[in-house]
């Protein structure tokens, strides 16, 4: 959120020093500090400054970039992203198996339930589904009964247990990766939802309309790029008129899961969003790789102590992959690397990599320049401590 707006001065000094000087000019007298008037008058001056403060406070909350809860939730009235989104529970996709194939249709209920072998959550079936004559198994859309993103990241093949028996049941084990579970948006994702949300008046394509609509779908979700591509996936120069290319980014650092881009898919591509004429994809942005490598070096003298400097320089390490990695086209920058170590108490670094490269957010609207949208990946970590040195 932004920073608190001041609508009226509410320093207690400044105000303490003013009011007490006009009452001396009023009553023609020096006030002291043990006199009864002062103490009167400071009484007087701090329910000034509270009044200062909540008036302050509610202009804040009539501003949507520093409105806060309810106070957020009643402005977004006034934006096409009315409500704040709730939690989402997870979904992936089950396949149900039986023993043998049958002569009639095996019907495996909606709300048929299935766990993992700790019986950590449970997840049921969204709808009906049925094996045919003949077949053995069938694949059915589950939905976890617990919502948030505990369900999220779920392996294929963990969810493996039945709960509720159907006819000549077999087993069960999920054949993707169970994804968008979201935990309700807090108030930055919500502001941020609907200032994107202005973009959704227009169904004339806007690169703002799709990264809204895409956005929508999870709090779990940390960079949506849309654009118009240049050239196909050999690199060949095409006409892009009419296609549109979604890239998604999770909070993870790692493209959207298949049932995360399908949900894009499903946000993006209704007829009262896009314009007839556009053919959308949801696809993977390109992975550029990087490793980092570096020796810092401590003060002898520093009040912190090498063990916990050490500490400091491993979490601002992970501090900078997670900067790294939170959107798509952001260049691999040493700098921020650098900036992060020194704040912990280092007397220097030296940084052999990574080194300085740009990544592609795919706008380019030179031909010759476009890259489809890339991200960044870490894919080692060297950290030397290289000992103490005077300042």
């Amino acid at each position: 959120m932004a920073d608190f707006y001041q609508f009226v001065d509410a320093d207690t000094t400044a105000l303490i020093e003013d009011k007490i000087s006009e009452y001396e000019k009023l009553i023609g007298r020096t006030v002291n500090a043990a006199d009864p008037d002062r103490l009167f008058l400071l009484w007087a001056i701090n329910a000034l400054l509270i009044e200062r403060q909540l008036l302050n406070y509610t202009g804040n909350q009539n501003i949507p970039s520093r409105a806060e809860g309810a106070n957020l939730d009643a402005l977004a009235e006034l934006f096409y992203e009315k409500t704040r989104p709730k939690e989402q529970a997870a979904e992936c996709t089950v396949r149900f198996t039986i023993t043998a194939a049958q002569l009639i249709r095996i019907l495996i209920p909606a709300g048929t339930r299935v766990t993992d072998t700790a019986q950590t959550l449970y997840w049921e079936t969204k709808a009906d589904a049925y094996i045919e004559p003949g077949d053995l198994s069938v694949d059915a859309d589950v939905i976890c009964q617990t919502t948030g993103t505990v369900g999220n990241h779920w392996p294929a093949g963990s969810i493996n247990t039945i709960v509720d028996l159907y006819d000549y049941v077999d087993g069960c084990a999920n054949i993707t990766e169970s994804d968008l579970g979201a935990d309700e948006a807090t108030d930055e994702e919500f502001y941020e939802l609907m200032r994107q949300s202005m973009e959704a008046y227009s169904t004339a394509g806007s690169r703002g309309s799709y990264i809204y609509h895409a956005m929508s779908v999870s709090t779990e979700l940390a960079d949506v790029i849309a654009v118009n591509p240049k050239k196909d996936e050999e690199g060949n120069q095409i006409d892009g008129a009419g296609l549109v290319e979604i890239y998604a980014l999770g909070s993870d650092g790692d493209p959207a899961s298949e049932e995360m881009k399908d949900a894009i898919y499903a946000a993006c591509s209704p007829d009262d969003v896009r314009p007839l004429t556009d053919h959308v994809t949801v696809k993977d942005p390109v992975p550029i790789h990087y490793s980092i490598d570096f020796t810092f070096y401590i003060p002898r003298t520093s009040p912190q102590g090498g063990a916990a400097i050490t500490e400091a320089v491993k979490a601002a390490v992970e501090d900078y992959k997670t900067w790294q990695s939170g959107r798509l086209g952001r260049d691999i920058n040493p700098s921020q690397l650098i900036g992060r170590i020194m704040e912990c108490g280092v007397k220097r670094v030296v940084v052999r990599a990574p080194v300085y490269t740009t990544l592609s957010d795919g706008t380019f609207e030179n031909v010759e320049e476009y890259r489809k949208p890339e991200y960044a990946v870490c894919d080692s970590v060297t950290t030397v401590n290289g000992g103490a040195e005077e300042w």
